[in-house]
C-alpha cells in the first residue's frame, strides 16, 4: 500500500501527515506515509489544492485536512483493513 501526503510544508499539510500516521497506528499497521513537498511532483499527480492524500496513486482527499477517524475510514475504504483480532 502506497500512502502519500502532498503539500508544501504548511501547517495544514503537516496536520494531515500527522493525522494520517495516527490513523494507520489505530489500524494496527506499520504502513509508511511519504510526505511529498516538491511542487513538480505534486503537479504530476494533478493536484491543484493541498494538502492532498493519495492512496496507491489515487487522490482521495484534496484541499482539506481530516480527523484521524475520517482518515482511518478512508484507509479502510481504500484497502487497509484492521488486523484480525483473536
Amino acid at each position: 500500500m502506497e500512502i502519500k501526503v502532498l503539500g508544501m510544508g504548511c501547517a495544514k499539510c503537516s496536520l494531515l501527515f500527522n493525522h494520517t500516521q495516527q490513523a494507520i497506528q489505530l489500524l494496527g499497521w506499520n504502513e509508511t506515509v511519504e510526505k511529498v513537498e516538491d511542487l513538480d511532483r505534486i503537479l504530476q499527480y494533478g493536484v491543484l489544492h493541498t494538502p492532498a492524500l493519495l492512496i496507491d496513486g489515487q487522490v482521495v482527499l484534496s484541499g482539506q485536512t481530516a480527523t484521524v477517524e475520517t482518515l482511518r475510514d478512508l484507509l479502510v475504504q481504500h484497502g487497509i483493513n484492521p488486523p484480525n483480532k483473536p
